[in-house]
């Protein structure tokens, strides 16, 4: 723990700085980074009261109001009163108050362009993958809404990884689980067949959130494959819509029944798949993970 503190706060450092949120004329202007996020907030969203800027933003009311103040006298909002509560005053950006948002704007604009102009394509597309990831950890809001998309080039190899990690940091799993999630991945873009088997990836904020596979084991039989959900997104419905879809899609292709294998230690899948019909047909224990674990057979009639 010690030392993800200081990481959290060593980068906050670097990013206070690299921003210049610690400058008092922020991007050359005669404002602070504060006072331009509230001319940015107005510029986007009104017209809004001031009650809506100080719970948005979670900053002071005393502050915001001098701000608005300084604004008003300088010709870039006009305030309204509504019908209803006369103290309710909408704000809103004059012309003038276009013309200096759209400067400030314009400068911030070029200062994320020269920066990533100098990263290049690859390390652009790597920073805004890991900014997207940095959202959805820490933005309890963004991890409200998940998407589902189908697989696509390098989702095999970091889902095999995510879920290895995942097996040997909660469970104990040994490196065996590693040799089945490659040799599942592998094999399914291998021998992928089209319109008879597919993997959804679950996403939160552009992050990996969960996947599902479905396989054609022959005779009408399909397979569910390598369930999981990341712990940052566990409770938002992820699991139950990733084999919804699952199901979804093998009785609209036709399979007559779905099998999975699954363990007893993995309770919350355990409790979508009762939930979703399926019965156990099968359990024994093995040691195939370097410590003795119940396994489970798991059938649904599909028709």
């Amino acid at each position: 723990m010690e030392d993800a503190i200081a990481t959290v706060r060593g980068f906050n450092r670097f990013y206070t700085r690299f921003v210049g949120a610690l400058n008092a004329r922020f991007l050359g202007s005669d404002l602070s980074l504060a006072e331009t996020r509230l001319l940015f907030e107005i510029a986007h969203r009104a017209p809004l009261l001031a009650t809506d800027l100080q719970s948005s933003l979670d900053m002071d009311a005393g502050f915001v109001s001098r701000v608005l103040g300084r604004f008003e006298a300088r010709g870039w909002i006009e305030r309204t009163r509504g019908e209803g509560d006369a103290r309710q005053r909408s704000i809103a950006l004059t012309t003038a108050g276009r013309v200096a948002f759209a400067e400030i704007d314009g400068r911030q604009r070029a200062e994320v362009e020269a920066v990533l102009d100098r990263l290049g394509p690859t390390h652009q597309a790597d920073l805004c993958a890991l900014l997207r990831s940095t959202q959805s950890l820490l933005d309890d809001k963004a991890k409200r809404a998940f998407t589902l998309r189908t697989f696509r080039a390098g989702d095999m190899g970091m889902i095999a990884a995510r879920q290895s990690i995942l097996y040997r940091n909660v469970y104990g799993w040994g490196p065996q689980i590693e040799v089945l999630e490659g040799e599942v991945t592998t094999a399914f873009l291998r021998d992928f067949k089209p319109g008879r088997e597919q993997c959804w990836v679950a996403e939160v904020g552009g992050m990996m959130a969960g996947s599902i596979f479905l396989t054609d084991e022959g005779d009408g039989l399909s397979r569910l494959r390598l369930l999981y959900v990341e712990p940052f997104a566990r409770g938002l419905g992820i699991g139950n819509r990733l084999v919804e879809t699952c199901l979804s899609f093998a009785r609209d292709v036709g399979y007559s029944a779905m099998t999975l294998w699954t363990h007893t230690v993995l309770e919350s899948a355990r409790r979508i798949y009762a939930a979703h019909g399926f019965r156990i047909v099968e359990s024994h224990t093995h040691e195939e993970f370097g410590k003795p674990v119940q396994s489970e057979t798991w059938r649904i009639e599909l028709r």
